[in-house]
C-alpha cells in the first residue's frame, strides 16, 4: 500500500509537470501573445535583439533517435546561444524538449525532458546562470513537421531555446 501511494504521487507529479503552462500562453514559441515572451520582432541587424538571436544565432538543435546527448554540431549552436545570453543578461530562456511521434506519450515526455535538461546543462557549463533557464518537455505533442518519413522525424527531435522576459 505504501509503495502504491508513492507511485501514485510520483505519477501525479509527472503528469502535472507535463501539462503545466510555461507562461507562454500554451503557445510554446516566442510570439507576440501578450504573455511576456520575447518575440522575433525588432531589428535583426541589432545583435541584442530577439530577432537577431532567432535569425543569426539560431534557436534550436537536433538530436539522434532516442538520444539526449548534445553532439558536436549542437555544441556549436549552443556555444553561440551561450555567448549571446551572456552578452544579453536581461533575457531568460525556456528550453523546450521535443520528440518525434514514435513511442508512447510518457516515453516521449521523459525523452523531451532529458533533451531539455541536456541543453540546460550545456548552457550552464558555458557560463549562463542556471536561474535564467527553465525547461519544459512537450514530448511528441508539438511536432514541427507532420508526416511519416525520417526527414520529418528528424526535425521533431529537437531542443528549442525560447527567449523570455518573464520572471521564473
Amino acid at each position: 500500500m505504501k509503495h502504491l501511494k508513492r507511485a501514485s504521487l510520483i505519477l501525479a507529479m509527472v503528469a502535472m509537470g507535463a501539462c503545466s503552462q510555461n507562461g507562454l500562453g500554451g503557445m510554446g514559441g516566442g510570439g507576440p501573445n501578450g504573455s511576456g515572451a520575447a518575440d522575433a520582432q525588432g531589428d535583426a541587424s541589432n545583435p541584442a535583439s530577439p530577432a537577431y538571436f532567432q535569425q543569426s544565432i539560431g534557436d534550436r538543435i537536433f538530436f539522434a533517435v532516442d538520444q539526449s546527448t548534445v553532439d558536436a554540431s549542437a555544441q556549436a549552436a549552443l556555444n553561440a546561444q551561450a555567448d549571446w545570453l551572456i552578452a544579453n543578461p536581461d533575457y531568460k530562456v525556456i528550453i523546450e524538449g521535443h520528440a518525434d511521434e514514435r513511442g508512447t506519450r510518457d516515453y516521449n515526455l521523459a525523452l523531451g525532458a532529458r533533451r531539455a535538461g541536456s541543453v540546460r546543462e550545456y548552457l550552464t557549463l558555458r557560463g549562463v546562470s542556471a536561474d535564467r533557464i527553465q525547461t519544459v518537455s512537450y514530448g511528441k505533442e508539438r511536432p514541427s513537421e507532420v508526416c511519416s518519413a525520417e526527414s520529418c522525424y528528424a526535425m521533431n527531435r529537437r531542443g528549442v531555446t525560447v527567449l523570455s522576459n518573464l520572471s521564473f
